[in-house]
């Protein structure tokens, strides 16, 4: 007889951060806000899409077409471009292949995958550029494709983008998806968590920071605090509490 599952401690859990969505590199643009703090969370193009989904013929949630959003002479050059959903708020995937997400194999059942995206103000909304809390997943499964397929663990992420478009020759090994359970969610209004400031990197560009006051909540991550690439932000263990409270608390 089996044992029973080991219930999870207040204390077992991780927390990371992730940013996904359009952007400035990945599309041209930042997603739009709205003076009301709603936001529309547009995703990056896609090699192809298998169900049709283009910019061009995709509604978004705020009741306009996602190209609508686009700039002057981009809503022509995006008009047509497939899209890639992923993360995807309906099954609640997510998926990627690239070596900087590697980590997020580490993610177990109970963690937090918390996703934040560049917005900006669109229409008669000023609101400048920063970076928001849009969504986040309660991990379900994680793991790696071939592991997923080998233990018979696939079904639940049929919707994702890369089991929909990419056949079993071309996914990579490297590919790692993760299934959020149903309390799982793609929140109503945008929470900014990046400063007003944007200090110099290295390199002498200006980056988005964490704001001082979302420190309290998920304490440092580098000495910069540097939030503007895609990398996985690990929260430290003596702050997991902390910010699964204040994450968990968004609607």
């Amino acid at each position: 007889m089996k044992s029973a599952a080991k219930p999870i401690k207040e204390n077992d859990h991780q927390v990371v951060l992730l940013r996904v969505g359009i952007d400035t590199g990945s599309g041209g643009m930042l997603g739009p806000i709205f003076d009301n703090g709603t936001f529309e969370f547009i995703p990056i193009a896609g090699s192809r899409d298998c169900l049709g989904r283009t910019y061009g013929n995709t509604m978004g949630r705020h009741g306009r077409k996602l190209i609508d959003y686009f700039p002057g002479a981009s809503k022509v050059k995006m008009q047509d471009a497939p899209l890639h959903f992923d993360p995807e708020f309906k099954s609640y995937t997510y998926g990627d292949p690239t070596r900087p997400k590697q980590s997020l194999k580490k993610l177990k059942r109970g963690d937090l995958l918390v996703f934040y995206a560049g917005l900006k103000g669109w229409g008669n909304c000023k609101t400048p550029p920063g970076l928001y809390i849009v969504g986040y997943f309660f991990v379900k499964d994680t793991g790696i494709y071939h592991d997923l397929k080998r233990d018979g663990r696939l079904k639940p992420f049929t919707k994702n983008w890369h089991i929909l478009n990419e056949d079993g020759k071309k996914r990579s090994d490297r590919l790692i998806l993760v299934k959020g359970a149903k309390r799982s969610r793609l929140l109503k209004k945008g929470i900014k968590i990046s400063a007003d400031e944007r200090p110099p990197d290295r390199g002498g560009h200006p980056v988005f920071v964490l704001d001082h006051k979302m420190k309290k909540h998920f304490g440092n991550f580098t000495k910069l605090n540097a939030i503007q690439r895609s990398t996985p932000r690990w929260v430290k263990p003596e702050f997991c509490d902390k910010a699964a409270a204040f994450i968990t608390a968004l609607k």
